[in-house]
């Protein structure tokens, strides 16, 4: 017997900014952004209040300073809002054991075998923002409905702290006004080509002949498209997602020219991404480098390794190397410098192989002293002193040298 489908979508509420709030009420009813201010920014996310002024994810920073001139600009802080966001997992994890996570502050949970109907899946959907509310003093938006392009679609509808039932009957009612952009898949140019048809809403895309799609379209594009604008998804919840690749990468605000000074942001970012390789317990088979200059040529670049690993040593000389030997910036800055690994496999599995050499050894023993450390004191307890930037390389104006760190949520 098949079981009926009950679908949460959970997302919470402008997260980063939400946690600031949390840590320091006096920002509470102000207008927030978090990211670096400056011609390079990107707000990651913003209160709602200021997104009454029309800041949102995503925006450039100098977009967001002329629309909120009084907005609070915080840097963000990422190990802050992961711990959050483990704990909250925690909580989903209680309700059910199928949660598929998205992103930081999203994630699908499958109520299927444990609510009987939508109804019930409303009810416990209650449950779970109140022990959001109680255990971590934030709000969440969700989103209840038979699939997961419903539930998703749902959770956005009154946000913030909102709760939205879509069972299937209301589809023509909730659905079907919103613009065809709400669709997956319907990217700007798919919308313009939809648009010039005289196609706006996703009940046009519902109700328009099947023939004239597909020539608009082709036909996979169109039959895709055609079921979710009747609401009909069957992609389960992957409770088994794993992430294929990590990276860290940044944004500057003054292009890099200095080689030590890029030497060392390639420093900091293989420091970022193994710390988390052993937060997972993974070893990396493959680092990835990835450069751009200020006249925005990009270049990615990539090497395997003899052996996996996660030592920061280990990453940051083969980002080096890739440097070195297979980008020519011929005099330009760097404005973005970014290092991933990819290739995973879990600790443990080949580390015979790779640390035979007492210097390997003895890198990891010091790398996972200082995890110890961290995690008891802080990110910034420990902290290599070749990243501690001399003071003549302070940027000469207020913005920060790294212009955009964080994902944007919204």
């Amino acid at each position: 017997m098949n079981r009926e489908r009950i679908i949460l979508h959970v997302d919470m509420d402008a997260f980063y900014a939400a946690i600031e709030v949390r840590e320091n009420p006096e920002l509470a009813g102000k207008p927030l952004v978090i990211g670096h201010r400056g011609r390079r920014g990107v707000v990651s996310t913003c209160s709602y209040e200021a997104r009454k002024f029309g800041v949102r994810s995503a925006m450039p920073s100098v977009t967001a300073e002329r629309l909120c001139p009084q907005a609070i600009w915080l840097p963000g802080r990422m190990q802050l809002y992961a711990d959050v966001s483990r704990a909250i997992r925690s909580i989903f994890d209680g309700f059910t054991p199928d949660v598929e996570p998205l992103s930081i502050d999203e994630a699908f949970l499958d109520l299927g075998g444990i609510v009987p109907d939508l109804e019930a899946g409303r009810q416990t959907a209650r449950v779970l923002k109140q022990c959001i509310r109680d255990e971590q003093l934030l709000t969440a938006s969700v989103g209840v409905a038979a699939n997961k392009f419903l539930a998703k679609i749902a959770s956005d509808l009154e946000k913030p702290d909102g709760l939205v039932v879509i069972a299937p009957g209301d589809v023509p009612q909730m659905l079907w006004p919103l613009p065809i952009e709400r669709l997956w898949g319907v990217g700007p140019k798919t919308a313009a080509r939809l648009h010039k048809r005289g196609f706006h809403t996703v009940g046009d895309m519902a109700n328009l002949p099947e023939s004239l799609l597909r020539a608009t379209l082709g036909a996979g594009e169109a039959e895709q498209l055609r079921a979710l604008a009747h609401g009909e998804d069957t992609r389960p919840v992957e409770t088994q997602r794993e992430a294929k690749s990590l990276s860290e990468e940044r944004t500057y605000t003054n292009d890099l020219t200095d080689p030590e000074a890029i030497d060392r942001a390639l420093l900091q970012r293989a420091e970022g991404v193994c710390q988390e390789l052993r937060r997972q317990k993974l070893l990396a088979r493959t680092v990835h480098l990835k450069v751009r200059s200020g006249d925005f040529t990009t270049w990615t670049r990539a090497a395997t390794l003899p052996s996996p690993t996660d030592l920061a040593e280990v990453v940051v000389n083969t980002a080096r190397e890739l440097l070195s030997q297979r980008i020519d910036l011929a005099g330009r800055g760097v404005r973005l410098l970014g290092v991933g690994v990819s290739g995973f496999v879990a600790a443990g599995a080949g580390q015979a192989s790779l640390f035979t050499d007492e210097a390997h050894e003895r890198a990891r023993r010091v790398a996972m002293a200082a995890d110890s450390i961290r995690e008891r004191l802080g990110p910034d307890a420990v902290v290599r002193a070749r990243l501690l930037r001399p003071a003549q390389e302070q940027s000469a104006d207020d913005a920060p040298p790294e212009a955009s760190s964080l994902p944007s949520v919204d």
